[in-house]
C-alpha cells in the first residue's frame, strides 16, 4: 500500500465532519489509508489569530447554509448542534490515548463522536459524552476517565497541536498527500484527482 495521507481535523468542525465521512473512501480508492490527526483549532487561533467561521459577520450565515447544502449533496446526516462550536479537548485526549494501543478503535471513536455531535446533537464538550461513546465501542470507562486527566495524554495532545502548527495547519479539515497540503472539505475532489494523476 502507498503512503498514508494525513487527515487533520477539529471535532467541532462541521466541514471536518463531512470530510471524515468521506476521506477513508477516497484514500482506499487509490490504495492508501488515511491517518487521522485531531487537533484543537482554538489553540491554532490563539497562535495565529482567527475565530470560528460561524461567528464571523456575513460568513457565518453563509457557512451555516453551506454546511447543510454540502451534507445533502453527499447524503450525510447533519444538523447544527445546540451547543456549537465547542471545545473538544476530551475528545482529542480520548483519541490519542486509544491510538497508542488500538488505532482502529481510536478511528471508530472519532467517527462515532463526530456522528454523535453533528447527527444526534450529543454535547461533545462534555467528558461524559466522550466516555459513554467510547464505552459503546468496548472501551473501559474507568480507564478512559483516568486517561483524560493523565499528564502523558495531555502532553501528547499538546505535541500533536504543535506538530500541526509546525506543518502549517490552520484550519479543519486539512489533508496532506505527502507534502502537498489541501485545506477544506471542498478540496476532497481535488485530492481524489491528485491521487489519481500523481499531481500537476
Amino acid at each position: 500500500m502507498a503512503d498514508a495521507i494525513d487527515f487533520y481535523f477539529d471535532f467541532s468542525s462541521p466541514y471536518g465532519y463531512l470530510a471524515a465521512e468521506r476521506i477513508d473512501g477516497i484514500a482506499a480508492k487509490h490504495g492508501r489509508s488515511a491517518t487521522w490527526r485531531p487537533f484543537l483549532l482554538g489553540a491554532v487561533f490563539q497562535k495565529i489569530g482567527g475565530s470560528p467561521l460561524v461567528n464571523q459577520p456575513m460568513k457565518g450565515p453563509y457557512s451555516r447554509h453551506d454546511m447543510l447544502r454540502s451534507a445533502r449533496l453527499h447524503g450525510i446526516a447533519f444538523s447544527e448542534p445546540d451547543n456549537f462550536p465547542v471545545n473538544s479537548i476530551a475528545a482529542c485526549r480520548a483519541f490519542y490515548w486509544l491510538a497508542g494501543s488500538d488505532a482502529g478503535t481510536a478511528h471508530d471513536l472519532a467517527l462515532a463522536l463526530y456522528r454523535g455531535y453533528f447527527a444526534d446533537n450529543r454535547d461533545l464538550s462534555q467528558p461524559e459524552t466522550v466516555v459513554e461513546t467510547a464505552a459503546g465501542l468496548g472501551v473501559d470507562k474507568d480507564a478512559l476517565v483516568a486517561a483524560l486527566q493523565d499528564q502523558t495524554v495531555k502532553d501528547r495532545l499538546r505535541a500533536e497541536n504543535d506538530a500541526a502548527l509546525e506543518r502549517g495547519v490552520f484550519g479543519s479539515p486539512t489533508v496532506f498527500v505527502e507534502d502537498e497540503m489541501f485545506w477544506g472539505h471542498d478540496r476532497l475532489e481535488m485530492i481524489d484527482r491528485w491521487l489519481e494523476t500523481g499531481g500537476w
